[in-house]
């Protein structure tokens, strides 16, 4: 059953995160720092969800472990990536498309917004951190594929950042390590490692909690992922058309 107190709690918290970064954003004129946030959303879900638990296990203690390093990861990384950059090309086209007064619309459009997917997204989280159920076979399933999942996604933005530090590498199209079997590795690694969330809210009796994933999955594949960033960038780098056409989108394989 889901603890709706504990829920609630959580959404409030996040909101509260959002709401403290959009008043940063303000004073940057920059809703990017937005991307910082995402990951340490769920570390607060996670963190509220542990202290509302009647009792804390072994799988307590490991998903708010996993979580941890998950969201500390992602949000270093980008904040270093996008440190002492203009605003996101993506965010500029929203700021442009929703000015004037964007300044006030961005808190719900873009903070609010994203604070409530990851409020939903975390369901997982809730389910495997409050369960009572013993530690069994899809707790370890789901460990082995958020490990898969969390080394597509370091290790596929390490080479990327290797790759833009190079000056030769300029307008050039990264294809090579994890990028040579599939456009998006930090994507995929992402999918892998909500489904691996899954699987251990799972055996704690989440099966309800689906609706993450498949969010996720969503959202990934059809939203703010594959098909943003490639909407327009086969006019904008041609290059990348020749990419496309051999390179696997999302699921890793053979190079064409």
């Amino acid at each position: 059953m889901v603890d709706l107190h504990a829920y609630l709690y959580s959404l409030s918290a996040i909101l509260a995160a959002a709401v403290i970064t959009w008043l940063v954003s303000l004073l940057k004129r920059d809703v990017s720092i937005v991307d910082s946030l995402w990951g340490p959303m769920f570390l607060i879900s996670a963190l509220t969800y542990l202290l509302s638990a009647s009792s804390i296990g072994q799988r307590s203690l490991l998903v708010i472990t996993l979580v941890a390093i998950w969201s500390l990861r992602l949000s270093i990384y980008i904040t270093r990536r996008n440190w002492g950059e203009v605003e996101d090309r993506r965010y500029q086209k929203i700021r442009a498309n929703n000015s004037p007064n964007f300044a006030f619309k961005s808190l719900y459009i873009v903070f609010i917004l994203q604070g409530l997917l990851a409020w939903v997204i975390s369901l997982p989280l809730l389910a495997a951190i409050s369960g009572a159920t013993e530690v069994g076979v899809f707790d370890l399933l789901g460990i082995g594929l958020w490990l898969i999942g969390f080394a597509f996604e370091t290790v596929g933005d390490s080479q990327l950042s290797r790759f833009k530090a190079q000056p030769e590498n300029a307008g050039r199209v990264m294809d090579e390590g994890l990028w040579r079997y599939t456009r998006h590795p930090n994507y995929f690694g992402e999918f892998c490692i909500w489904w691996g969330f899954y699987l251990i809210a799972l055996n704690a009796g989440g099966w309800w909690s689906i609706v993450s994933p498949l969010l996720m999955t969503f959202l990934l594949l059809k939203v703010s992922g594959v098909s943003m960033l490639e909407k327009d960038i086969g006019e904008r780098r041609p290059q990348y058309r020749d990419y496309i056409r051999r390179t696997n989108a999302f699921f890793p394989g053979p190079s064409g």
